[in-house]
Formats: structure tokens, C-alpha cells, sequence
């Protein structure tokens, strides 16, 4: 069950909740809200207010935020002060912003979804953290994720917790969210923050962006530090956005990053022009995907930028090479963070242990991927060694190589394929995904609303290489802008027959 009644938001200040007719959360992107704030039609405590209130009523259909941060409100009030004072630190001042449960903070709960790390939480703020409190962004709280960011069970339901129940998907309830950041995801869709932050080792930021109808960016791995974030692997984790708008990523990635905040610029209308898109089209796979594709070809083509078919080399190669050196990686940085917090179990042994002796933990599914790192080979061993050697070589390569052979500005390709039915006996059915390349390579992967099936959003990715993140949003802000492909969700109970 969800747990915001553990930390309930202050009791607003009377007349600072009303609410100003004109302004769409849906729709409202940060620089809107800072116009608005700086024109004294918006504060922060009423948009902060605001979003708690819809956390409140719209989140017992979703379950997607675990905690809520007891001091939002007076982070806010204290937002308004600077901005009456002229002292705003930045584009993200005032701004609420939920954190997935697996990043550190020292005022709230830090559990990855496990009812292991419940007992206490960190000492210290991640890294992170701190980069978006010294920005003055208000931390709402902490959002449900697929347990130990889905890297516990070979058979596991993403959107589960031990901790937080099932996450369900806004636009079809009985649907499920995708991915580790699936509570991110969900919470952003329903307008329960203006900003989530994510983290990814392989599809667990792009896929419930894509599967939730958000964008949604994976950065070049070391543009965010990776401290204080429960860890699966050094050599791909990392934390990210996820918004309604592709500027709100930009904005909030500059934060992350500690950089100097862009202010949001203005969206080039030509920014396609000229450019030169492969597309990975990963035909075949679902028809309602083939159709989105060609879709955004054709809204590529119509925007002036050249369109040349791709095929990535290398991706069984680079499969085969990836889950077994990140079983080695997860047994060695698990432990290294589990000594960091006193109180819970303080290592991949102990977590086993408590989960065979927890009445939740294991009801869903089991442990399978725990027990297979508990017995991984250490990181001095050459077969490891060559293992992660072989999956990011071939990972770059399969981008790198892409990229030059056609003079291309990015790569695109289908994000995620209609969300599937939740199910505990079937597991997750994932039919579409193109993460892999750019979450083994460590480059960075932007996804962005492109179309839908049915009810159920299908999002498209630009994947580049390192370093290429500013590139690839403003790509895909070009591409967001003309396609106009996001609406809002509907809640729908099921699917209609």
C-alpha cells in the first residue's frame, strides 16, 4: 500500500490554494510557470499545493507515489520569498518534483521498493539531491518502482513494490507501466508533478516515458552523478527526467547535472530541417508500432530533415554480454551501497535472507537474479572482465558506426509497444524495445510522444553518441512541437472489447 499518509503535507496557508483558472498543469511547461510566477499570477505554495491536492484524489487510482515530503509546502513559501526578493536561483525555483525511491534523502524513506531498506533511512542527500535543492526545486516526495529497479526476479512485474503495491498505467488502469521508473512515469502522465526524476540501467527511464505518454531522457552515463542512488551497475546506471515537456527536460537535466540552468529556449520550428535521421524501424514486431513509425517518418520527412533506413548490428552479441557482467557488477556495488546504511542488511546475502523470511516480499515472484549475482564472479575475473569489455565495445560500435556510415545527426526507433495487461503469472510481456544500444554504450536516449495504440501511448527515440545530449533534445523538441502527438490520460478501467 502506498505510504503518504506516513508523511502528510503541511496545512496551507488560508487563501494561497486558490487556484488560477487559466493555468493548465497538463500543459504548462516550466518557463510558463515562471512567467506566471514572475508576473505574481502563480506562487509556488499554490502550485505545490496544487499538485498534492491532485496526489491526494487522482493517486489512489494509480499508487505511484509512496511518499510525500512534509515540509513541500514550506520548501515553497520559502521559493516565494526569494522570488519577492529577486533572489531566485534558477529556472527550477518553485518547481515540484518527485524523486523515484531509489535515490537518497535524508528527510524521507529510501527503500528501492524493498520493505528491506524501511527501517531507516540514509544519513545524506544523493548527489543529485542536493543539485536540485540548490536550484530551489520543491521535492514532493518519492515515487513506487519496480522493486530493486526490476533487477531481483528472471519473472518479475514491473510497476510492483514490496513497498508500494502495483503501479498502474493512467491511461488503461489494468495496464502496466513498464520499467523501474514506472511510479516516475505514471505520476508525470496524471500531472501528480511537473517533473520525476528516473534512473536507468537499461529501459527503465525511456520505457515508462514511452509507455506513459511523457518524454523522457537517459543521459550519457556520468552527466549525473550516480551517489546515493541504489545501485545495479557503475558501468550503466543512471539517473534522469522525466516530463511532460521536452524543455522541462532540459531545464531539470541541467540541474541534475549541478550545470548552469538554461532558461528554456525558445523551440526552433526549423529544428529538423536539414538534419539527417536514421530510422531503426524494428518492423514487424507489433503493427500498431510499424504504423507510429512510419508516422514519424513521414512528420520527419514534411519537417525537412532526411530520412535514412538502419538497421543497428551487434544486438545478440551485445544481449548475450550484458546480463551476466551485470549480475557480476550488481553483487559488488549492491554491497558497497548496503554499507552505507546502517540498520537494513548489509549485503546481497542478508537481502536474500530477509526476503525468504518477509510474508510480501516474494508473494508476486521470486529472487532468481539475486541468487544468480549472489553466486556472479568477482570483477577481477577475466571472463567478467571480457564480458562487459564485449557489450559496451559493441554497443558503441553499433551507434558509433551508424551514425558515420550515413552522415546522420541521431538515430530513432520505437520507444515501447502498447503497454500489456498486468499479470503475476504471465510477467511482463514487453513486445517492442530499443534501448539497449544506448544504455549499454552509456550514450545518451531521449524519448518523446509519437503516437498511439488504441488508448495506449507509443513514444519514439533519438539516440546518439556520448555526449550528445543537448543535441538530442532539441531534436526532439522540434520533433514534439510538430507531431503534437501527447494527449492526457482518461483513466480508463480496461480496454474496451
Amino acid at each position: 500500500m502506498p505510504a503518504t499518509a506516513m508523511a502528510a503535507p503541511a496545512t496551507p496557508v488560508a487563501g494561497e490554494n486558490a487556484w488560477p483558472a487559466a493555468v493548465n498543469l497538463d500543459t504548462a511547461t516550466i518557463p510558463d510557470l515562471q512567467r506566471l510566477m514572475d508576473q505574481g499570477r502563480l506562487t509556488s505554495v499554490q502550485l505545490t499545493n496544487k499538485y498534492l491536492d491532485r496526489i491526494r484524489t487522482v493517486d489512489p487510482l494509480l499508487h505511484s507515489v509512496l511518499f510525500v515530503d512534509k515540509t513541500a509546502v514550506a520548501q515553497a513559501a520559502a521559493s516565494d520569498v526569494r522570488r519577492r526578493k529577486h533572489q531566485s536561483l534558477g529556472p527550477l525555483d518553485g518547481i515540484p518534483v518527485l524523486l523515484k525511491d531509489n535515490i537518497d534523502t535524508a528527510a524521507m524513506p529510501t527503500t528501492a521498493g524493498s520493505r528491506a531498506l524501511l527501517p531507516q533511512p540514509p544519513s545524506s542527500d544523493a548527489v543529485l539531491v542536493s543539485h536540485l535543492r540548490a536550484s530551489g526545486a520543491v521535492l514532493l516526495g518519492k515515487t513506487n518502482l519496480s522493486e530493486w529497479a526490476n533487477f531481483r526476479s528472471t519473472h518479475s512485474t514491473s510497476g510492483w513494490s514490496g513497498v508500494g503495491g502495483q503501479t498502474n498505467n493512467p491511461y488503461v488502469l489494468d495496464r502496466n507501466p513498464c520499467g523501474s521508473s514506472s511510479g516516475s512515469g505514471a505520476a508525470v502522465a496524471a500531472s501528480l508533478a511537473q517533473v520525476a526524476i528516473g534512473t536507468e540501467t537499461d529501459g527503465s527511464i525511456v520505457c515508462p516515458s514511452g509507455a506513459n505518454g511523457v518524454a523522457g531522457i537517459k543521459p550519457t552515463l556520468g552527466l549525473v552523478s550516480g551517489q546515493g542512488v541504489v545501485p545495479i551497475s557503475a558501468e550503466q546506471d543512471t539517473a534522469g527526467p522525466i516530463a511532460r515537456h521536452v524543455v522541462d527536460l532540459d531545464i531539470t537535466l541541467a540541474a541534475l547535472s549541478g550545470a548552469p540552468v538554461p532558461a528554456g529556449a525558445a523551440v526552433d520550428r526549423d529544428g529538423l530541417r536539414g538534419k539527417r535521421i536514421g530510422v531503426w524501424r524494428m518492423l514487424g514486431l507489433d503493427p500498431a508500432v510499424d504504423k507510429v513509425v512510419q508516422s514519424t517518418v513521414d512528420t520527419l520527412t514534411d519537417a525537412g530533415a532526411t530520412v535514412v533506413e538502419v538497421d543497428l548490428p551487434f544486438q545478440d552479441q551485445i544481449g548475450a554480454a550484458e546480463t551476466p557482467a551485470l549480475l557480476a557488477e550488481f553483487h559488488h556495488d549492491i554491497d558497497a551501497y548496503l554499507a552505507t546504511r546502517p540498520g537494513v542488511p548489509h549485503d546481497l546475502a542478508g537481502l536474500i535472507r530477509f526476503n525468504q523470511q518477509d510474508p510480501v516480499e516474494l508473494s508476486k515472484f521470486g529472487q532468481e537474479l539475486f541468487e544468480q549475482a549472489l553466486a556472479a564472479p568477482p570483477l577481477t575475473d577475466p571472463t567478467y572482465q571480457q564480458q562487459r569489455a564485449t557489450a559496451t565495445s559493441l554497443a558503441r560500435r553499433s551507434i558509433d558506426q551508424t551514425l558515420a556510415a550515413d552522415h546522420l545527426d541521431a538515430i530513432v526507433a520505437p520507444t515501447n509497444g502498447p503497454a500489456w495487461k498486468t499479470d503475476y503469472i504471465a510477467g511482463d510481456q514487453v513486445s517492442v524495445g530499443s534501448s539497449t544500444p544506448a544504455a549499454v554504450a552509456g550514450y545518451p536516449d531521449v524519448t518523446v510522444p509519437a503516437g498511439f495504440s488504441g488508448p495506449l501511448p507509443i513514444g519514439m527515440s533519438f539516440m546518439a553518441g556520448k555526449f550528445a545530449d543537448g543535441k538530442l533534445l532539441a531534436l526532439a523538441q522540434a520533433f514534439e512541437n510538430i507531431a503534437a502527438a501527447r494527449r492526457p490520460p482518461t483513466f480508463l478501467p480496461t480496454l474496451p472489447n
